[in-house]
């Protein structure tokens, strides 16, 4: 299957003090057992394990600005394997925005968690001991630096995420992605809210 597959998507977005987000809503811990149980632990530059300190990493910010984008196929009969092609060209926008958001606000982006976009499957130079190849794009994940989005979405956006049955696609799928800033407000018009074709 070549053919773009049809969905509607809806953004959804939140603000607040980064400090109360990062004390909520992070378990350092639990995450980074999940992240080491993950099969892209320590192969892709996108995935933990990281070369700097996490609590410096995130320290500095005022505010935590939360994007999820909840993705609905318009068939219902999809294979799990079509994920990745479902949330491509969300992803692909999400990430636009948000190095958008840092070169405007000079604040920090945490894109999708997941495989990189920018380098072919399997092929990140971490497995070769190389530096990333695309470190002006690439950014880490909200989970990869420990936060929970199941109580992220669910308790600060009211989606509750779902996962595929049967190895089958859920009605809906949620791409959560995030900027913390220091910025007084941020321009809606910087933000790109409306879903691409």
């Amino acid at each position: 299957m070549n053919n773009p597959l049809e969905y509607t998507a809806r953004d959804y977005v939140t603000s607040l003090p980064a400090a109360d987000y990062i004390a909520v809503y992070r378990d350092a811990k639990r995450f980074a057992a999940c992240c080491r149980a993950c099969p892209n632990y320590g192969r892709s530059w996108a995935c933990p394990p990281f070369d700097f300190d996490m609590e410096e990493y995130l320290a500095g910010y005022r505010t935590a600005l939360i994007i999820a984008t909840k993705i609905a196929p318009l068939r219902h009969d999809l294979p799990l394997s079509e994920t990745e092609r479902l949330l491509r060209p969300e992803r692909m926008r999400h990430e636009r925005m948000l190095l958008d958001l840092e070169t405007r606000y000079a604040g920090r982006a945490f894109a999708y968690a997941g495989t990189c976009l920018y380098c072919p499957k399997g092929n990140c130079t971490r497995l070769e001991g190389k530096p990333c190849r695309h470190p002006e794009r690439v950014r880490p994940s909200l989970e990869a630096c420990g936060f929970d989005l199941c109580r992220t979405t669910e308790e600060l956006m009211g989606i509750p995420l779902q996962w595929g049955h049967n190895d089958r696609i859920p009605e809906y799928l949620t791409l959560v992605s995030g900027f913390f800033h220091n910025a007084d407000a941020i321009d809606p018009e910087a933000i790109d809210f409306h879903p691409m074709p």
